[in-house]
Protein backbone atom coordinates (compact mmCIF):
# COMPACT_ATOMS: atom_id res chain seq x y z
CA UNK A 1 0.00 0.00 0.00
CA UNK A 2 1.27 3.44 -0.95
CA UNK A 3 2.14 5.83 1.88
CA UNK A 4 0.05 8.94 1.35
CA UNK A 5 0.44 12.56 2.42
CA UNK A 6 -2.19 13.62 4.98
CA UNK A 7 -1.91 17.16 3.69
CA UNK A 8 -2.58 16.11 0.10
CA UNK A 9 -5.43 13.77 1.08
CA UNK A 10 -7.20 16.55 2.96
CA UNK A 11 -6.56 19.34 0.50
CA UNK A 12 -7.94 17.26 -2.38
CA UNK A 13 -11.16 16.34 -0.55
CA UNK A 14 -13.47 19.26 0.25
CA UNK A 15 -15.62 17.11 2.50
CA UNK A 16 -14.07 14.02 4.15
CA UNK A 17 -16.60 14.60 6.95
CA UNK A 18 -15.18 13.38 10.25
CA UNK A 19 -11.76 11.75 10.36
CA UNK A 20 -9.45 9.82 12.66
CA UNK A 21 -5.68 9.59 12.27
CA UNK A 22 -3.68 7.23 14.49
CA UNK A 23 0.04 6.51 14.24
CA UNK A 24 3.51 7.14 15.61
CA UNK A 25 5.92 10.06 15.42
CA UNK A 26 8.97 9.90 13.18
CA UNK A 27 11.31 9.40 16.17
CA UNK A 28 9.15 6.53 17.42
CA UNK A 29 8.73 8.02 20.89
CA UNK A 30 5.12 9.14 20.79
CA UNK A 31 1.76 7.73 19.80
CA UNK A 32 -0.27 10.14 17.70
CA UNK A 33 -3.98 10.63 17.26
CA UNK A 34 -6.04 13.32 15.61
CA UNK A 35 -9.80 13.68 15.25
CA UNK A 36 -11.51 16.36 13.19
CA UNK A 37 -15.10 17.30 12.49
CA UNK A 38 -16.54 19.20 9.54
CA UNK A 39 -20.01 20.48 8.76
CA UNK A 40 -22.19 21.62 5.87
CA UNK A 41 -25.27 22.65 7.88
CA UNK A 42 -25.45 25.51 10.38
CA UNK A 43 -26.27 22.96 13.10
CA UNK A 44 -23.11 20.94 12.38
CA UNK A 45 -20.96 24.06 12.15
CA UNK A 46 -22.26 25.42 15.47
CA UNK A 47 -19.83 23.32 17.54
CA UNK A 48 -16.58 23.43 19.48
CA UNK A 49 -14.42 20.83 21.22
CA UNK A 50 -14.07 21.27 24.99
CA UNK A 51 -11.98 19.27 27.45
CA UNK A 52 -13.83 16.74 29.60
CA UNK A 53 -11.75 14.71 32.05
CA UNK A 54 -8.91 13.13 30.06
CA UNK A 55 -10.96 13.34 26.87
CA UNK A 56 -13.09 15.86 25.02
CA UNK A 57 -16.73 16.60 24.26
CA UNK A 58 -18.50 18.49 21.49
CA UNK A 59 -20.52 21.46 22.63
CA UNK A 60 -22.76 23.99 20.91
CA UNK A 61 -20.86 27.21 20.26
CA UNK A 62 -24.11 29.18 20.41
CA UNK A 63 -26.64 27.14 22.46
CA UNK A 64 -29.52 29.30 21.19
CA UNK A 65 -28.88 28.03 17.64
CA UNK A 66 -28.67 24.33 18.53
CA UNK A 67 -31.32 22.47 16.51
CA UNK A 68 -30.91 18.69 16.88
CA UNK A 69 -28.20 17.51 19.31
CA UNK A 70 -28.70 13.77 18.69
CA UNK A 71 -25.79 13.09 16.30
CA UNK A 72 -23.60 16.12 16.88
CA UNK A 73 -23.18 16.34 20.69
CA UNK A 74 -21.04 13.50 22.05
CA UNK A 75 -17.67 12.65 23.60
CA UNK A 76 -15.24 11.80 20.76
CA UNK A 77 -12.35 10.92 23.10
CA UNK A 78 -12.29 9.01 26.41
CA UNK A 79 -9.46 7.34 28.29
CA UNK A 80 -9.78 3.95 30.02
CA UNK A 81 -6.56 3.12 31.87
CA UNK A 82 -3.86 2.67 29.23
CA UNK A 83 -6.43 2.79 26.42
CA UNK A 84 -7.48 5.89 24.45
CA UNK A 85 -10.79 5.63 22.60
CA UNK A 86 -11.46 7.96 19.65
CA UNK A 87 -14.72 7.84 17.67
CA UNK A 88 -17.06 9.99 15.60
CA UNK A 89 -20.14 9.50 17.81
CA UNK A 90 -21.64 8.33 21.05
CA UNK A 91 -20.18 4.86 20.42
CA UNK A 92 -17.20 6.22 22.40
CA UNK A 93 -19.33 5.66 25.50
CA UNK A 94 -20.39 2.20 24.28
CA UNK A 95 -16.76 1.11 23.82
CA UNK A 96 -15.74 2.65 27.15
CA UNK A 97 -18.57 1.02 29.12
CA UNK A 98 -18.33 -2.45 27.54
CA UNK A 99 -14.52 -2.64 27.60
CA UNK A 100 -14.72 -1.71 31.27
CA UNK A 101 -16.91 -4.83 31.64
CA UNK A 102 -14.29 -6.98 29.90
CA UNK A 103 -15.54 -6.92 26.29
CA UNK A 104 -13.14 -6.32 23.41
CA UNK A 105 -13.16 -3.30 21.12
CA UNK A 106 -14.74 -5.36 18.34
CA UNK A 107 -17.32 -6.98 20.63
CA UNK A 108 -18.35 -3.58 21.96
CA UNK A 109 -18.96 -2.21 18.47
CA UNK A 110 -21.08 -5.20 17.49
CA UNK A 111 -23.83 -3.59 19.57
CA UNK A 112 -23.85 -0.55 17.26
CA UNK A 113 -24.28 0.22 13.57
CA UNK A 114 -24.05 3.20 11.16
CA UNK A 115 -25.84 6.45 11.98
CA UNK A 116 -29.61 6.67 11.25
CA UNK A 117 -29.25 9.83 9.14
CA UNK A 118 -30.95 8.78 5.90
CA UNK A 119 -30.06 9.00 3.06
CA UNK A 120 -26.37 9.27 4.06
CA UNK A 121 -26.27 6.51 6.70
CA UNK A 122 -22.99 7.98 7.90
CA UNK A 123 -20.44 5.34 8.91
CA UNK A 124 -19.40 5.07 12.54
CA UNK A 125 -15.61 5.19 12.64
CA UNK A 126 -13.69 4.30 15.79
CA UNK A 127 -10.13 3.91 16.99
CA UNK A 128 -8.48 2.36 20.06
CA UNK A 129 -4.89 3.03 21.14
CA UNK A 130 -3.24 0.75 23.71
CA UNK A 131 0.09 1.60 25.32
CA UNK A 132 1.65 -0.73 27.88
CA UNK A 133 5.26 -1.22 29.01
CA UNK A 134 6.62 0.65 26.00
CA UNK A 135 4.51 -1.36 23.53
CA UNK A 136 2.01 0.42 21.32
CA UNK A 137 -0.79 -1.18 19.30
CA UNK A 138 -3.93 0.31 17.83
CA UNK A 139 -7.16 -0.75 16.13
CA UNK A 140 -9.63 0.95 13.83
CA UNK A 141 -13.21 0.12 12.96
CA UNK A 142 -15.85 1.21 10.49
CA UNK A 143 -19.54 0.29 10.61
CA UNK A 144 -21.28 1.17 7.35
CA UNK A 145 -24.42 0.46 5.38
CA UNK A 146 -24.28 -2.03 2.52
CA UNK A 147 -23.65 0.51 -0.25
CA UNK A 148 -26.44 2.75 1.01
CA UNK A 149 -28.81 -0.09 1.93
CA UNK A 150 -29.81 0.41 5.59
CA UNK A 151 -31.09 -3.15 5.88
CA UNK A 152 -27.51 -4.45 6.23
CA UNK A 153 -24.55 -3.31 8.32
CA UNK A 154 -21.02 -4.11 7.14
CA UNK A 155 -18.46 -4.24 9.97
CA UNK A 156 -14.70 -3.98 9.50
CA UNK A 157 -12.03 -3.98 12.21
CA UNK A 158 -8.33 -3.46 11.51
CA UNK A 159 -5.59 -4.14 14.06
CA UNK A 160 -2.08 -2.68 13.84
CA UNK A 161 0.47 -4.19 16.20
CA UNK A 162 3.74 -2.47 17.07
CA UNK A 163 2.97 0.64 15.05
CA UNK A 164 5.84 1.68 12.76
CA UNK A 165 7.63 5.00 13.40
CA UNK A 166 6.72 7.85 11.06
CA UNK A 167 3.56 6.13 9.90
CA UNK A 168 -0.14 6.19 10.63
CA UNK A 169 -3.55 5.22 9.37
CA UNK A 170 -6.34 7.56 8.34
CA UNK A 171 -10.04 6.77 8.13
CA UNK A 172 -12.88 9.22 7.46
CA UNK A 173 -16.61 9.09 6.96
CA UNK A 174 -17.05 10.24 3.35
CA UNK A 175 -15.18 9.76 0.09
CA UNK A 176 -16.08 13.35 -0.80
CA UNK A 177 -18.97 15.76 -1.06
CA UNK A 178 -22.25 14.61 -2.60
CA UNK A 179 -25.93 14.01 -2.00
CA UNK A 180 -26.23 11.47 -0.57
CA UNK A 181 -22.70 11.55 0.83
CA UNK A 182 -20.66 8.52 -0.35
CA UNK A 183 -19.32 6.38 2.52
CA UNK A 184 -15.60 5.73 3.01
CA UNK A 185 -14.31 2.73 1.05
CA UNK A 186 -11.44 0.31 1.67
CA UNK A 187 -9.08 -0.15 4.60
CA UNK A 188 -7.67 2.80 6.56
CA UNK A 189 -5.20 4.73 4.40
CA UNK A 190 -1.51 4.50 5.24
CA UNK A 191 -0.17 8.00 5.78
CA UNK A 192 3.20 9.53 6.64
CA UNK A 193 3.70 11.21 10.02
CA UNK A 194 7.00 12.93 9.31
CA UNK A 195 7.30 15.11 12.40
CA UNK A 196 7.82 14.83 16.16
CA UNK A 197 6.34 18.28 16.81
CA UNK A 198 2.70 18.42 17.92
CA UNK A 199 2.34 22.07 16.94
CA UNK A 200 3.62 21.47 13.43
CA UNK A 201 1.39 18.40 13.02
CA UNK A 202 -1.69 20.24 14.34
CA UNK A 203 -1.08 23.22 12.04
CA UNK A 204 -0.59 20.95 9.03
CA UNK A 205 -3.86 19.06 9.57
CA UNK A 206 -5.91 22.15 10.39
CA UNK A 207 -4.57 24.18 7.48
CA UNK A 208 -5.23 21.30 5.07
CA UNK A 209 -8.93 21.02 5.93
CA UNK A 210 -11.41 22.86 3.71
CA UNK A 211 -11.78 26.39 5.06
CA UNK A 212 -15.57 26.55 4.65
CA UNK A 213 -16.37 23.13 6.10
CA UNK A 214 -13.86 22.58 8.92
CA UNK A 215 -15.19 22.95 12.48
CA UNK A 216 -12.83 21.52 15.11
CA UNK A 217 -9.63 19.50 15.52
CA UNK A 218 -8.22 17.47 18.43
CA UNK A 219 -4.61 16.22 18.45
CA UNK A 220 -2.85 14.20 21.15
CA UNK A 221 0.74 12.95 21.38
CA UNK A 222 1.30 10.25 24.04
CA UNK A 223 4.76 9.33 25.31
CA UNK A 224 5.00 5.57 24.75
CA UNK A 225 7.38 5.03 27.67
CA UNK A 226 5.67 7.15 30.33
CA UNK A 227 2.05 7.47 29.11
CA UNK A 228 2.16 11.24 29.60
CA UNK A 229 0.39 13.18 26.89
CA UNK A 230 0.09 16.60 25.30
CA UNK A 231 -3.14 17.79 23.69
CA UNK A 232 -4.02 20.50 21.19
CA UNK A 233 -7.56 21.66 20.37
CA UNK A 234 -8.41 24.03 17.50
CA UNK A 235 -11.92 25.41 17.05
CA UNK A 236 -13.02 27.55 14.12
CA UNK A 237 -15.56 29.14 16.45
CA UNK A 238 -13.55 30.92 19.14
Amino acid sequence: METLSIEKELKENSYPGRGIIIGRTADGKKAVTAYFIMGRSSNSRNRVFVTEGEGIRTQAYDPSKLEDPSLIIYAPVRVLGNKTIVTNGDQTDTVYDLMKQGKTFEESLRTREFEPDAPNYTPRISGLMEIENGKYDFSMSILKSANGNPQACNRYTYSFENCVSGEGRFIHTYMGDGNPLPSFEGEPKRVAIDTDDIDAFTDMVWNSLNEDNKVSLFVRFIDIETGKYETKIVNKNN
